[in-house]
């Protein structure tokens, strides 16, 4: 807005040479004082620099938690990634208290952040024989430099030193209050073209303790199956208030997700022996090379229960001591036969190894010779859930049904967040953040 205002400015007053020469100089300035952002539209999960790696965060104690922790409370989340080299960067991180859109709220940071607003990250190891060199970092907070102080939607910024515009990652991570009371049923939904292939979330909210004047209007609830943050239902509002409670019933389609299907895996742990699903390991090049076997279209076939992680991954390795440090970085090679390339779209590889984007790391190649999509990508050893995708252009929402089907049967998590907004505060408050389990909780 700045910058057209002075754009608008210097049409007015082309006669004035002096004047151009002041504004010209003005706009330059302003220029290089506006930050350029990537991520400015959009605080989400993202690695910014190719050579960054295996970024997790998780709750201190549990790698395959949701970033989720209690307001004042001893819970800590655990912030772990690598980069790629012999020699260590220096990085800084920061946090952005968000509203429930994501977008940045208006407070201010001293509101929300007691301590330092920038800091860096002080713990980082090298890797241990490994053929693919790399640093591993690794932050614990909140701690002694920065306590955070009200709940929220917050985003966890990494950046090289004195360079905050052009950060590495970001991360969300949500601080809940427990303050609101959620009782949840995941069920199959009922009269409905879904109800072989979905799932549904009802759910009741009490908001007993809270002083609310308006619940309808200034309660809020989010639900994302899997932690997948391209599986929200966002914004959404109860169908029934009374007693000091919400309801959020099945008489709607609103709370409907894909059941989905198991998701694929298989385990890199060692690079001696080929574990289940994997064809061939070949050392060339100075690098690990890993063939997995060529992936099944599951589009038609009956559902099969096994367990997984939900679409997770953990890094492991079995000739080693320190699963950080001394597991390597292999090749794997992913097949998916398809007897004709699919046009209007292209097909990933997708999982929480990538954060669940679709880029052109994770993209497929069709490969006509030998009649199937390919593509390999650089993971760390452990074991890993994925599946394939079908992203068509131009849409930012891809489905993975065309290549794994979807069943209302298929174990799932579902993160239920709610947001409370008073009128009186510039920021959304956590109120309740629930974990819910298809397999304990799915009904017919």
């Amino acid at each position: 807005m700045i910058v057209l205002f002075c754009i608008i400015f210097v049409n007015n007053l082309l006669k004035y040479d002096l004047m151009q020469v002041f504004l010209l100089f003005l706009l330059s300035a302003l220029s290089r004082m506006l930050p350029v952002n990537e991520y400015d539209q959009s605080y989400s999960d993202r690695v910014y620099s190719e050579k960054i790696k295996s970024v997790r965060l998780f709750r201190e104690g549990w790698n395959l938690s949701y970033p989720v922790m209690k307001l004042k409370s001893n819970d800590k989340l655990v912030l772990r990634f690598d980069l790629l080299g012999d020699h260590p960067e220096t990085y800084y991180y920061t946090f952005i208290h968000c509203d429930k859109d994501w977008n940045p709220s208006d407070i201010f940071v001293n509101d929300y952040l007691e301590g330092f607003p920038e800091n860096q990250i002080e713990e980082f190891r090298p890797s241990f024989n490994t053929t693919v060199n790399y640093i591993h970092y690794s932050l614990i907070f909140p701690n002694e430099r920065a306590e955070l102080k009200l709940s929220g939607n917050y985003v966890l910024i990494v950046y090289p030193a004195h360079n905050q515009d052009h950060p590495v990652l970001t991360r969300r991570f949500i601080i809940s209050e427990d303050a609101a009371g959620i009782n949840v049923n995941l069920r199959r939904p009922q009269m409905t073209a879904d109800n072989n292939r979905g799932q549904q979330a009802d759910f009741t909210v009490s908001f007993q303790g809270i002083s609310i004047n308006d619940p309808l209007r200034n309660i809020y609830t989010s639900v994302l199956q899997n932690g997948r943050w391209d599986r929200l239902k966002t914004n959404l509002k109860a169908d029934f208030v009374g007693n000091n409670e919400l309801r959020y019933s099945s008489l709607s389609d609103k709370t409907i997700f894909p059941g989905g299907n198991e998701f694929r895996y298989f385990d890199i742990r060692s690079i001696r022996y080929k574990s289940e699903f994997i064809s061939r390991i070949d050392y060339r090049f100075s690098n690990y090379h890993i063939m997995l076997q060529p992936s099944e279209n599951r589009e038609a076939r009956p559902y099969f229960y096994h367990q997984d992680f939900n679409g997770k991954y953990y890094v492991a390795v079995q000739e080693g001591q320190n699963h950080e440090t001394d597991a390597d970085y292999v090749w794997i090679y992913f097949s998916l036969p398809f007897r004709y390339p699919l046009t209007g779209g292209k097909v990933y590889v997708s999982g929480a190894f990538n954060g669940w984007n679709n880029d052109a790391v994770n993209r497929m190649s069709y490969n006509y010779e030998n009649e199937a999509y390919e593509c390999s990508i650089l993971l760390k050893q452990g074991w890993y859930n994925f599946e394939y995708e079908y992203l068509k252009d131009n849409s930012d929402e891809g489905t993975s049904e065309m290549f794994e089907g979807s069943h209302y049967e298929t174990e799932n998590d579902y993160l239920i967040i709610v947001y409370y907004r008073n009128p009186r505060e510039r920021y959304d408050r956590v109120i309740g953040s629930i974990v819910a389990n298809t397999l304990n909780r799915i009904s017919g």
